[in-house]
């Protein structure tokens, strides 16, 4: 049930959220209507999410960042990647209470839901998937997936 709902919350959402061109990379406003009824806890061992927050945004470090995730959106894709944007600190959504970011901040969590990376300037897609693939269970699935 928990996931029909999910399912059934990313999809109304998807008018919010961009597929733009993106190969799939899924990209979720948590300032949105939709967005901000969407817990991170939904994507637990299923996803590894990716946060920007930033405190507006024009700001230069998320405009960059979000350019730097669509360079290339497979790779991510590739890596069960989701990504969800922030650039409203008030009022605080849940999840910016939790996290708690100053100003431009890039947040990646693990599939297990712990925080694996915080960083408070742009990264890009090479040292995004390089931490990624030192993640335990990155190296798991990659043996899953050179096994077959």
């Amino acid at each position: 049930m928990k996931y029909l709902l999910l399912v059934s919350i990313l999809l109304f959402n998807f008018g919010k959220a961009t597929a733009e061109d993106s190969n799939d990379l899924l990209i979720i406003d948590l300032n949105s209507s939709n967005g901000s009824s969407i817990g991170l806890n939904n994507f637990l061992w299923q996803k590894r999410v990716i946060i920007v927050f930033a405190d507006n945004p024009e700001n230069p470090n998320f405009i960059g960042q979000m350019k730097l995730l669509r360079t290339r959106p497979t790779q991510l894709v590739e890596r069960d990647v989701i990504v969800f944007t922030d650039t409203n600190p008030i009022p605080a959504n849940l999840t910016r209470s939790k996290l708690r970011p100053k100003g431009f901040s890039f947040i990646l969590i693990a599939k297990d839901g712990k925080i694996s990376l915080r960083k408070s300037s742009p990264w890009n897609i090479r040292e995004i998937s390089r931490s990624i693939d030192k993640m335990p269970l990155r190296k798991q699935e990659m043996k899953l997936l050179y096994k077959n």
